[in-house]
């Protein structure tokens, strides 16, 4: 569609809530820095900016993928329990119904049936990291659900199909957590930091093979990883990073991103 250069894939972390934008939490208080300064920098790490962003966001999910069609999409805060401020937070990116209908045409091209959404407004997953990522919100952005089941070889060859747009100036970003258990997240556990680090170590093992399709066969078999199901006891913050894989076609990944958040290993990758 247009001769813009060919843009990475990208799965970043979207943090706790509205976690950048109130007080820390007093036991560890730069708990959240550098995932902030990560994504702060995102835009300056992909090089060319992008005509405008497909976001897979944990935070939605439909029987069929679904698409938000909207021209102005507006807020949804699907989050609870937080300061009066944070549900004032506003991030003004237009969509682009144009997108939207690409989005569409090429999942029905692959045999995949999908779906709109003109009503739905951006959710945590998208606003949250991306008024750090593209603060001004000039970038027309789209968000694309997750399909109901989670299964990872459908998220994977629905990155298949969405790959042209790549070539056409769109960045796909995926919106989640590598690691998502809510229940250990805060606990001192040493038994549970062992495992998540090495399921991190599993993943980015995963993510950084030079074989593209060696890496989606373990990102399929996820659940194999050691300690995957005491770190993503349901999967849904770890598909979007199956559907950037699949987007990616046969490019290196990498991780770009590592931490410690409240003992917890998270990461960011990007492929291409």
């Amino acid at each position: 569609m247009n001769s813009a250069p060919r843009l990475p894939t990208i799965y970043l972390p979207h943090g706790g809530g509205p976690c950048f934008f109130m007080d820390p939490p007093p036991q560890a208080p730069q708990a959240w820095d550098g995932m902030a300064a990560y994504l702060r920098g995102l835009a300056a790490t992909i090089g060319a900016k992008p005509s405008a962003i497909l976001v897979i966001s944990a935070h939605w999910e439909a029987a069929r993928p679904t698409v938000n069609s909207s021209a102005h999409p507006g807020m949804l805060f699907d989050y609870y329990g937080f300061p009066p401020h944070t549900y004032g937070l506003s991030y003004p990116a237009p969509g682009s119904p144009a997108l939207a209908a690409r989005v569409q045409r090429l999942l029905a091209a692959a045999g995949i049936d999908s779906d709109e959404d003109a009503t739905r407004g951006y959710d945590h997953g998208v606003f949250v990291p991306f008024l750090l990522a593209w603060p001004d919100a000039g970038i027309p952005v789209v968000q694309l659900s997750l399909q109901a089941g989670l299964d990872p070889e459908a998220h994977l060859a629905i990155g298949r199909a969405l790959a042209p747009l790549r070539e056409e100036g769109v960045l796909i970003v995926g919106s989640g957590m590598s690691y998502h258990n809510l229940r250990e997240f805060f606990a001192d556990d040493p038994g549970v930091t062992a495992g998540a680090e090495q399921f991190d170590a599993a993943l980015t093992g995963a993510i950084e093979h030079a074989e593209a399709r060696t890496r989606e066969a373990r990102l399929a078999g996820w659940k194999a990883m050691p300690a995957a199901l005491a770190c993503h006891p349901r999967a849904e913050h770890l598909l979007p990073l199956m559907v950037v894989a699949g987007a990616a076609g046969g490019d290196a990944g990498r991780r770009t991103f590592n931490d410690r958040v409240f003992g917890k290993p998270v990461s960011a990758f990007q492929i291409g």
